[in-house]
């Protein structure tokens, strides 16, 4: 069967030891995103089964309607608002789910807090251009870290706070709120007092109808002077244009930003790039070794299960029959 995988920025996936999983098989990795689903169809039009990078590219009805060889799509991670799973079921085309783990995200939105607060990536910049000790950050310790979204990622990132002596005071759904004082840390009374009260916020929430834009612009204006976010979890969190103009009003804010409306970007004129007070790192959050040996190796597996006729953590079943 065709299998093709998609998304392959870095040219990395046949160096995983995983990809030995799929010997024998006939394999094409595409290294550039299509947006477009004409395109996109054109290069996919002999694919069986295709394997997904995360999120990378859109799977919508649209699309599917121009696969008719299309059997399995095979997910990298958990399946999320990327893929349209009742289109996928509608044309018969089954999807198996992957695996996910927090560690990395979770150490990467971490270190891009410490850069973001200590503002390190503007002193290696500065002493790249000559100039010595340009600014002056500060620590985490003693400060309020505001967690909205206290899943794995959220829990991890309350633990860190705790090692390095930050207040940690969580808001989100009921549960989870309940689970963070259960864990030893405090809630916000309200989304109004989260963000006017926390010196850093920072999003661990998974994107869906109901939290699309749910970041307000308003909120951003209403955080502290000198106060610090950072998102690592989906740019579409934050209502459209939002963080933009919070940072052209003038507010004395820091940002760490790795996720993006559009991905990849190309563009050294992009906006965000330009803004001193902001760090920005190309979605690294998941990109991490030990995660892509996991993420694929699931991914391949389910692949091959498929193939062999023992169809694996299909989320779809009934595509099956």
């Amino acid at each position: 069967m065709k299998i093709t995988i998609l998304d392959d920025y870095q040219n990395v996936i046949e160096t995983l030891k995983c990809f030995e999983r799929l010997s024998g098989q006939h394999v094409e990795i595409l290294h550039k995103t299509e947006k477009d689903p004409n395109k996109l169809s054109v290069l996919l039009s002999d694919t069986e089964i295709l394997v997904l990078t995360r999120e990378r590219t859109e799977i919508t009805d649209e699309l599917l309607n121009k696969l008719p060889k299309l059997k399995l799509i095979s997910q990298t991670g958990k399946i999320s608002n990327h893929l349209d799973l009742n289109a996928c079921t509608k044309y018969k085309v089954s999807v198996a789910e992957g695996v996910g783990s927090p560690i990395a995200p979770a150490e990467l939105t971490w270190a891009l807090l410490m850069n973001t607060v200590r503002q390190i990536p503007q002193a290696i910049e500065g002493l790249k251009d000559g100039k010595w000790q340009i600014n002056i950050g500060t620590t985490i310790n003693g400060k309020i870290l505001g967690i909205w979204g206290y899943g794995k990622i959220g829990q991890k990132i309350a633990q860190y706070a705790k090692v390095f002596g930050a207040k940690v005071v969580v808001w989100g759904s009921e549960s989870s709120r309940k689970k963070a004082v259960e864990d030893g840390f405090e809630q916000a009374e309200s989304k109004e007092f989260f963000f006017r009260n926390v010196d850093i916020v920072t999003l661990h929430l998974r994107l869906n109808e109901q939290t699309i834009g749910i970041v307000k612009e308003a909120d951003l204006l209403n955080m502290k002077e000198t106060s610090v976010l950072i998102n690592t979890a989906r740019a579409e969190l934050i209502e459209k244009n939002g963080l933009e103009n919070v940072l052209k009003s003038g507010k004395n804010m820091l940002v760490g930003i790795d996720v993006y409306e559009t991905e990849p970007i190309y563009d050294k004129d992009f906006e965000l790039l330009k803004m001193n007070n902001v760090v920005c790192t190309p979605h690294l959050g998941y990109v991490e070794q030990n995660g892509y040996e996991l993420y694929f190796g699931k991914a391949f597996e389910n692949v091959i299960n498929y193939i062999n006729g023992n169809p694996t953590n299909i989320a779809n079943p009934e595509t099956l029959n």
